[in-house]
């Protein structure tokens, strides 16, 4: 089976898409995996294979792919392994398709009204997340730092 063998998807996601507010390799990453997928959407690549087919670097598809994650459009199944939201898979009939979008959870519909808004809900809560990691670990810096200087204090010249 050929990627030209696949020809239905559920909907014309453009204007979900251009609503977004992804990283601009997100969008890359996102089209060439599509190419790349197979029917219902799986696609069987780690993250150096895709820096490599996209010409980028790691870091850059792995914001790209948390993006997406939190966009709800690629999930990670394991690693080497994700899965395209099922509206944007590819299907080899129309009723795979249709079967495919009738199991997705309203929430994941990019046709639901509340999408764009969850997604900015999702990015919001990982800015948290990421602010609350960089705190934790200026407390343990300074702490340690306080921990050296209290053991510092304490050392005394040996004289002879």
């Amino acid at each position: 089976m050929s990627s030209s063998d696949l020809r239905y998807a559920n909907v014309n996601c453009e204007g979900v898409l251009a609503d977004l507010d992804l990283v601009p390799a997100a969008y890359r990453v996102l089209l060439k995996l599509r190419a790349y997928s197979e029917a219902g959407g799986l696609i069987s690549m780690d993250q150096a294979a895709i820096a490599t087919l996209m010409g980028l670097s790691r870091p850059t598809i792995n914001a790209a792919l948390r993006d997406l994650d939190l966009a709800q459009l690629l999930m990670r199944v394991r690693n080497g392994s994700y899965q395209l939201n099922a509206m944007l898979a590819p299907y080899l009939t129309v009723r795979e398709c249709r079967a495919a979008v009738a199991k997705m959870p309203q929430e994941q519909r990019l046709d639901w009204p509340g999408f764009v808004d969850q997604y900015r809900r999702n990015v919001d809560r990982y800015q948290d997340q990421l602010e609350e990691q960089r705190r934790k670990r200026a407390e343990k810096a300074k702490a340690a730092a306080a921990a050296d200087a209290r053991r510092r204090t304490g050392l005394r010249a040996v004289s002879s």
